[in-house]
């Protein structure tokens, strides 16, 4: 008992949602960082940076650009960095875009492959991202030939738009953003970066963009290299940024 007493005693901390000392170091092997500031908790748009850590800290790669978010803005989401609660609360359904420090997953797309270095999806039109909390695949994608059409039941995102959705092409390219990995209920679910349907469009969670920025992530991003993408609003940024270990978006980006 006295060994593990310890152990136990870790992971009953770990589910109190206070944020740990060594926060930062959950992400202190990313060495590619995808950054999504936006001016507020409900506005539905940002600017997107992406950064490389060098020997002298973060360096910004390429330019900055535009991107939307979700129609409701964002909301703290369940990452890698531990719960927080000083702002809006992510739930399934709720318009908004998970903000926090998250894991980038694999890459998915209409073709057959990608110019891209990252694990790579061709989906299906059997392919859906399960959105129905409480399902045993609660926020992940799988295929209803292989899972079974039951798995699959009430989900409202299949992944090929074009084949279900009138010829949708927002998914034709994107990347999976790891929010609640946990399948936490009603955490939120599905959600992604991929192609915007235009400039002004917000999202129902998801960052899009224009598929010349997605082209440019996906030749960019190596799994080596432990690629995050992060989002928050740039008064939680800078509020965070030091201790968080985060790139300085410097005076242009405020």
């Amino acid at each position: 008992m006295s060994v593990r007493l310890p152990l136990l005693l870790m992971l009953a901390l770990a589910g109190t949602g206070h944020a740990r000392a060594d926060e930062p170091g959950a992400w202190s092997d990313a060495r590619q960082m995808v950054v999504v500031t936006t001016p507020g908790w409900n506005v539905d748009h940002g600017t997107l940076r992406t950064y490389a850590r060098t020997a002298n800290g973060w360096k910004e790669i390429g330019a900055p650009a535009p991107v939307t978010i979700g129609k409701a803005g964002a909301a703290w989401g369940l990452g890698l960095n531990a719960p927080r609660h000083d702002g809006p609360v992510k739930r399934e359904g709720d318009l908004c875009s998970p903000a926090g420090v998250f894991d980038i997953g694999e890459a998915f797309g209409y073709a057959a492959k990608a110019d891209t270095a990252m694990p790579y999806r061709a989906l299906t039109a059997s392919d859906y991202c399960v959105d129905v909390s409480g399902s045993p695949q609660y926020n992940r994608i799988v295929d209803a030939e292989v899972v079974g059409e039951k798995a699959v039941e009430g989900s409202t995102e299949p992944m090929r738009r074009d084949i279900h959705v009138h010829g949708d092409q927002r998914y034709a390219q994107g990347f999976v953003i790891e929010h609640n990995p946990q399948q936490r209920a009603r955490g939120g679910s599905c959600i992604f970066a991929h192609l915007w349907k235009s400039p002004v469009d917000a999202t129902t969670g998801c960052t899009a963009m224009a598929p010349s920025l997605m082209h440019r992530l996906l030749a960019w991003l190596r799994p080596d290299d432990h690629p995050v993408f992060v989002l928050m609003p740039t008064p939680a940024y800078e509020k965070l940024q030091a201790d968080w270990h985060l790139p300085a978006l410097g005076d242009a980006a405020r």
